[in-house]
């Protein structure tokens, strides 16, 4: 692993361990939650992007353990 992926990956997993970090995904939790529902869902168009915004907000919860397994993953190489 380069020193350049390494500070990367050093920096990203410093700031997920943060309170501020933790405090984010407890929002993102509640805003899956608030958004995951079909009440409000008129047409197509609204459902497409409330498959996006749910895309997004699925990607920003898991991206911890995305992060983690892909700096294993680079320092077993």
């Amino acid at each position: 692993m380069t020193p350049e992926l390494e500070k990367y990956y050093s920096e990203r997993l410093l700031m997920m361990g943060s309170q501020g970090w933790k405090d984010l995904m407890e929002d993102m939790e509640a805003m899956r939650k608030a958004t995951d529902t079909l009440s409000s869902v008129t047409d197509e168009k609204s459902l497409d992007f409330r498959k996006g915004e749910l895309s997004i907000i699925n990607w920003m919860l898991n991206i911890r353990d995305m992060s983690i397994k892909a700096y294993e993953e680079l320092q077993n190489e």
